[in-house]
């Protein structure tokens, strides 16, 4: 058949990209366009080959072979076919299972059944060598094509680049269409709106007592009144995805402008007297939690007419039909990607979307940035779908957690600032 086809070993190409654009092979240092990139190996190989794409597999590893959310957005894309291998970690570091075995079955089958007259392969593995000359004795051209080294030498093993009919380089002007190398210390989402609500929480002073058992003794103790601001300024805390291999990534504290629900559960853990907060610290009598899934204190009291408007919100599931429930499924398994931020976005569009009552929108927009305790709920259950929140190396990922609820309230503050926007804007 006149057709071609491309086989991505996605650990070579985007560690190999990394290399380039960060100066190390972690995939976490690198924010990659998924779209932009297939479309780009899609006009290469139809113009190298000069034979109209059948399709492009890519391979990849993830845990249990659990679709991570970039390999959702993948599999739902045009003449895209996404395989994966498992992903397991041993003596601290992450290795793939299955990849170059997948790549080769699936490279033999094509020539031997004649699918295509040309294949390009986008690897350096020197294991698909025998899977490379097979292709060759069915009548297929091999393109191999080649990341552009950050040290100028190969990155490709030498045998596969010898039986290769031809062979090509993915520059770094090709690359940087679609990848891009991350900024240290950038955020998991795009931060939310400014909003009033979270000015006033800032600015709440907090009891010297809590803020004591949470900075530490050790240089700490200023006199005097410090806000929730300054304090979490004070702890100067940073995320950052530390390097790991095949593109995993280990998380670290991250910094934080608004004290976590970890942060402030510390308030409530008994100290050496048997207080919570460490030695004489007291919670607020009236302290709210800030997340609700979560145990930590906030300083900021709740009213009994706040809770009961959040006990009168409807959950997704009461205003869902049996016809939309469906609907849902669908479009979360061709649609949805499964980035945590964009799994809060779409939660929050059918809420308010099936919301029949919409004066009840301004009352869940006052509770920011807590979710109600059964919304909040039912949008964490719903993220567990794309696995999402999964134990990752015995740690629930609280990365996650924050991204799906800046997911929630930017979608919740768009339709807000839609609805009360002059006429004419």
């Amino acid at each position: 058949m006149d057709r071609c086809i491309v086989l991505v070993d996605a650990g070579y190409l985007l560690g190999a990209a990394a290399s380039l654009l960060a100066g190390e092979p972690s995939r976490s240092r690198i924010t990659v366009d998924h779209a932009a990139l297939i479309q780009g190996l899609r006009e290469r190989a139809e113009s190298e080959t000069d034979r109209p794409l059948l399709r492009i597999y890519w391979f990849d590893g993830a845990p249990d072979r659990v679709p991570q959310p970039e390999h959702r957005r993948l599999r739902v894309m045009p003449r895209v076919t996404v395989r994966l291998g498992a992903l397991t970690r041993s003596d601290g570091r992450w290795a793939q299972k299955g990849v170059d075995a997948a790549m080769h079955a699936e490279l033999t089958e094509l020539a031997r059944n004649r699918a295509c007259s040309d294949v390009v392969l986008v690897t350096g593995d020197g294991d698909l060598l025998p899977g490379m000359m097979a292709a060759k004795e069915h009548g297929v051209a091999v393109h191999l094509w080649a990341v552009q080294a950050a040290d100028g030498d190969y990155n490709q093993s030498e045998d596969l680049v010898a039986e290769a009919d031809e062979r090509r380089v993915l520059d770094r002007i090709w690359i940087t269409k679609a990848v891009r190398a991350k900024e240290l210390g950038g955020v998991c989402a795009p931060p939310p709106a400014p909003r009033p609500e979270i000015a006033a929480i800032l600015s709440a002073p907090l009891p010297e007592s809590a803020l004591s058992s949470t900075l530490g003794s050790a240089g700490e103790g200023a006199v005097g009144e410090r806000t929730v601001g300054e304090r979490a300024l004070a702890e100067a805390e940073h995320t950052q995805a530390a390097p790991g291999e095949n593109g995993t990534e280990a998380r670290v504290p991250a910094a934080k402008g608004v004290p976590t629900p970890k942060d402030l559960a510390a308030l409530r853990a008994p100290g050496p007297s048997g207080a919570p907060g460490g030695p004489g610290a007291q919670h607020p009598a009236n302290a709210t939690l800030r997340w609700s899934s979560d145990k930590g204190w906030v300083d900021r009291p709740g009213t009994a007419a706040e809770n009961a408007e959040a006990a009168l919100l409807p959950t997704l599931a009461q205003l869902t039909s049996a016809e939309q429930r469906w609907a849902d499924r669908e479009e979360d398994i061709t649609t949805v990607g499964g980035d945590p931020f964009e799994v809060g976005q779409v939660f929050a569009r059918r809420w308010m979307e099936r919301l029949a009552d919409q004066a009840q929108l301004p009352k869940l927009s006052t509770m920011y940035p807590r979710v109600p305790h059964r919304i909040d709920g039912e949008l964490l259950r719903y993220a567990a779908r794309f696995g999402l929140l999964a134990h990752k190396d015995d740690q629930i990922d609280e990365h996650d957690r924050y991204a799906i609820r800046a997911g929630f309230w930017r979608e919740i503050d768009a339709r807000s600032t839609a609805e009360h926007a002059p006429a004419g804007e």
